[in-house]
């Protein structure tokens, strides 16, 4: 699944700034200034308030995002899947990174809808989540009565389900959060300070979703605030998770509805022109749409070559720094996409010695007790992400440039990594057994080495979620090439090392006994290796230039 790329006012493919228009209020909501206030002045805090509103839709997604990395590979074992195929219901990430995500982009630019160019997939996209997360929260219950047994430890019907909900759910936010930015791109047009607004209030919403879900993963009494979601089928844990996708649905359908109700888009013809007379009166709006000429080519006019030709064809013609780039994101997504993938899994199995699946009572609740407390690690990640992404023009400033930057924290990330092998070794040694020998969770010092670990790791996430974009963006200025190619470029050197860990993670872990450990090795190899690359090959800008650019998110 690739990252969310850095909003920018190109973000997604072909998506060009539209201007965007909000309906007058009719019962005091979102209220315009009062009348005598100057007419710009008006105008400007109207258009940050349009822009809040659509920035907030990011606080469900990305809640609901929280839960699908925290929970779901646990989930789908608990369901029966071996740990060493787990990795392979992720193979949805990487390919609709590469085909949905392009797709969007360029249908949504010549979409002639009334309703406009993005909110129509904002709609669809909300709405095809919403069916992916009754799919996966009531997948035990749908399969059981279907047919499957709860004696056996395999339930195949709730593994289809999961599945297909699974890569709905994939394809639905990816749907759903390219129109999103490009809407932002929208209200921002061409003004600097209206797109520094966006990056923030987009940003803050990512992590405010991000601490909220992972909030929510990690507290195991959720279930009861919905006593309807524990059945026979669906114990506790299951009955958390559903819990927590309910909650995430409603955070969605809250946000969405009320930005879709509130923005509204000038719709454009079939020959790619604004259709007169559907404005609000909004008059720095109408001087906008008067100075802008064809915003996107015309539905009956897509006779260019498409955007996979122009994406290879600008793969073909890049330059020595972006070439570098490539290699040095590639391998960093190599380490980072195993931690991605089994974050909550290594709590569970390596350091509270719990199983998944076929285990005794109290080896499935040391497991679901861990997984809890892998979500909380996650949680206490996104706040130093969250506080670190403040400070990435001030320590490029302290390291000598982005790249130095980069390298750096690379070797934190290997680092990070490696001592995942010593924490288990730790965690193992130290195995706690209460009477008749049931196990018990692991000592103090483990559980606080895991966390640290967590922890430490938002460091070089915050990194790898502006620096790349910052870069590319760059680059492709110097270059003279354009932003949503670059990009979508980018994107490639992301989901391409996505696929090949999807594919090889579980058979590399079995090949070595099973457990996480082999993954995070190689994973931890690759990423010093890309820090060297960072630090010996790639060029460095200034600092300031890095820093204009807003962190994006694991998408």
């Amino acid at each position: 699944m690739p990252p969310a790329e850095a909003l920018n006012p190109n973000p997604n493919n072909t998506m060009k700034p539209l201007n965007v228009e909000t309906k007058p209020p009719s019962n005091g909501h979102l209220a315009p200034p009062p009348e005598d206030a100057p007419a710009t002045t008006k105008s400007a805090l109207y258009a940050y308030r349009k822009i809040i509103l659509v920035a907030s839709i990011a606080i469900g997604l990305q809640f609901g995002w929280a839960l699908q990395l925290s929970l779901l590979t646990p989930y789908v074992q608990l369901l029966g899947i071996p740990h060493k195929y787990a990795a392979l219901v992720w193979l949805c990430g990487p390919i609709s990174g590469m085909i949905v995500q392009p797709l969007v982009g360029y249908y949504s630019d010549r979409c002639t809808s009334r309703f406009g160019r993005r909110r129509p997939f904002i709609a669809g996209g909300a709405a095809f989540i919403l069916v992916a997360v009754f799919l996966i929260g009531f997948a035990a219950d749908i399969g059981h009565a279907a047919g499957d047994d709860l004696s056996k430890p395999s339930k195949p019907r709730a593994i289809s389900v999961f599945v297909v909900g699974f890569w709905i759910l994939d394809v639905a936010n990816n749907t759903l959060m390219g129109p999103c930015r490009a809407l932002l791109a929208d209200l921002s047009g061409t003004s600097q300070k209206k797109t520094r607004v966006a990056n923030s209030f987009f940003s803050f919403s990512l992590a405010v979703g991000n601490v909220l879900g992972y909030a929510a993963g990690s507290y195991s009494g959720l279930y009861k605030i919905f006593p309807f979601t524990r059945s026979q089928a669906c114990d506790v844990y299951c009955a958390n998770l559903k819990s927590c996708f309910l909650i995430a649905i409603t955070l969605l359908l809250f946000f969405a509805s009320i930005a879709i109700y509130y923005v509204t888009e000038r719709p454009i013809s079939a020959d790619g022109k604004f259709v007169a007379g559907t404005g609000d009166g909004d008059e720095e709006d109408d001087e906008v749409e008067e100075k802008s000429a064809a915003v996107a080519p015309p539905p009956t006019a897509c006779g260019g070559v498409p955007f996979f030709g122009e994406l290879f064809g600008a793969m073909a013609n890049m330059k020595k720094p972006m070439i570098v780039l490539l290699m040095v994101t590639a391998l960093n997504w190599i380490g980072w996409f195993p931690f991605f993938l089994y974050d909550t899994d290594f709590m569970g199995r390596e350091v509270y010695g719990g199983v998944s699946n076929g285990g005794t009572a109290a080896e499935l609740r040391m497991y679901a007790r861990g997984v809890r407390v892998g979500a909380l690690g996650l949680l206490l990640n996104s706040v130093v992400l969250g506080f670190a992404s403040l400070g990435i023009e001030t320590f490029s400033r302290w390291a000598g440039g982005a790249n130095r930057l980069w390298g750096f924290v690379n070797f934190i990330l290997a680092g990070c990594l490696g001592l995942t092998v010593l924490v288990s070794k730790l965690a193992d040694s130290n195995r706690q057994y209460g009477v008749g020998g049931v196990l018990l969770g692991p000592t103090a010092g483990v559980q606080a080495a895991a966390l640290l670990l967590f922890a430490v790791l938002g460091i070089p996430l915050a990194v790898a979620f502006s620096v790349p974009f910052a870069l590319t963006s760059i680059f492709c200025n110097e270059a003279g090439a354009g932003q949503g190619l670059s990009i979508g470029v980018l994107n490639l050197s992301i989901v391409i090392p996505q696929l090949v860990v999807s594919l090889l993670a579980g058979p590399w872990d079995a090949l070595f006994g099973g457990g996480n450990l082999p993954a995070f090795v190689v994973g931890a190899i690759a990423s010093a290796c890309s820090g060297l690359l960072a630090l010996t090959m790639l060029p460095s800008p200034s600092p300031e230039a890095v820093g204009k650019v807003a962190v994006g998110g694991f998408h």
